[in-house]
C-alpha cells in the first residue's frame, strides 16, 4: 500500500472520529411544546403561535383546560405532557400561567414560558397575586351565580383584546369560555419554577393586569423578561414575539442540557 492511500485512509478516518465527537456533543433539541391557554379563552388562540412554531420544526399541542378547576385543567395539561416525545416546553397564557406553575414539575418539561401569566408560589392562590396592585378598569368580570364569571361583553375590547380588529374581537367576546372564580382561591402544591428555568413575554399594554403586577411576578421568578407593546390578547397579536421566545428558551434547554 502507497504512503499516498495510507495518509488519505489515516485523514478520512480521524474525520470520521471528529465527526462523531461533533455529533456527541451538540445539544439535543427540544422539538416539543405545549401551549396551555387562559381563561375566557380557549386554544385556537394560539393558532399563529401553533403556525409559526410548526414551520420552524416543532410539534406542539394544544391543551383545551376545561376552567373548571385548578385540579382539572392541570389534569388535561398533564395528559397533553405524558404523550410527548421527550423534552418539551410548557407555555401558559394568563390564567394558564398558574396550571403551568402546578403542571410543570412533570419530569418532561424542561422550560416553563410565562405569556402576561400568573405565576403563584407553592402554597399560595392565584388570587393573592393581586394584593398590592390594582386592576386596570377596562377589565372587569361579569360574576354569575352559579359561581362561573366572563369578561363583561362591553368592556371585552378594551379590556382583553384592545390590538385586535373589531371583528376578532367580537368573535373572541362572543365565544368566551367563562372559568370558575373559586380556581381562584386554591393553594398550589407546587412552583415548577422553582427548579425549571423561566422565561416571559409581557404585554405592556395588557389591561387584564396592573403593569407592575406582571413585572413584578416576573422577576421574583427569575424570567428572561421580553416586553411587546401589545394587549393582553398578545398570544393572538404578537405571534411572532412569543414564538421567537419560545424558540429561545428551547435552545437554552438544550445547550445547558449538554
Amino acid at each position: 500500500m502507497s504512503n499516498s492511500i495510507r495518509t488519505s485512509i489515516a485523514a478520512a478516518a480521524a474525520a470520521t472520529l471528529i465527526s462523531g465527537a461533533a455529533l456527541a456533543q451538540a445539544p439535543q433539541a427540544v422539538k416539543n411544546v405545549v401551549l396551555v391557554h387562559g381563561a375566557f379563552a380557549d386554544g385556537s388562540g394560539w393558532r399563529g403561535v401553533y403556525d409559526d412554531l410548526t414551520k420552524r420544526g416543532y410539534r406542539v399541542t394544544i391543551v383545551q383546560n376545561p376552567l373548571t378547576s385548578l385540579a382539572d385543567d392541570v389534569a388535561a395539561t398533564k395528559r397533553a405532557l405524558d404523550r410527548q416525545d421527550g423534552s418539551t416546553i410548557l407555555v401558559g397564557h394568563s390564567w394558564g400561567g398558574t396550571v403551568i406553575t402546578e403542571a410543570g414539575v412533570h419530569p418532561k418539561v424542561s422550560g416553563l414560558v410565562y405569556v402576561s401569566a400568573l405565576s403563584p408560589d407553592a402554597g399560595e392562590t392565584t388570587a393573592q397575586q393581586y394584593d398590592g396592585f390594582t386592576t386596570p378598569p377596562e377589565f372587569v368580570i361579569d360574576a354569575h351565580s352559579d359561581g362561573y364569571g366572563f369578561v363583561l361583553p362591553e368592556k371585552f375590547k378594551a379590556g382583553f383584546a384592545a390590538d385586535t380588529s373589531d371583528a376578532d374581537a367580537a368573535f373572541m367576546r362572543d365565544s368566551q369560555v367563562p372559568i370558575n372564580l373559586s380556581t381562584f382561591a386554591t393553594k398550589l402544591e407546587n412552583a415548577a419554577w422553582r427548579s425549571k428555568p423561566s422565561w416571559a413575554v409581557i404585554a405592556t399594554e395588557d389591561k387584564a393586569f396592573d403593569q407592575k403586577m406582571l413585572q413584578s411576578m416576573a422577576k421574583r421568578i427569575g424570567a428572561k423578561v421580553t416586553n411587546v407593546k401589545a394587549s393582553h390578547a398578545l398570544l393572538m397579536t404578537q405571534p411572532k414575539v412569543v414564538s421567537d421566545v419560545i424558540d429561545s428558551a428551547a435552545r437554552e434547554v438544550a445547550t445547558k442540557k449538554n
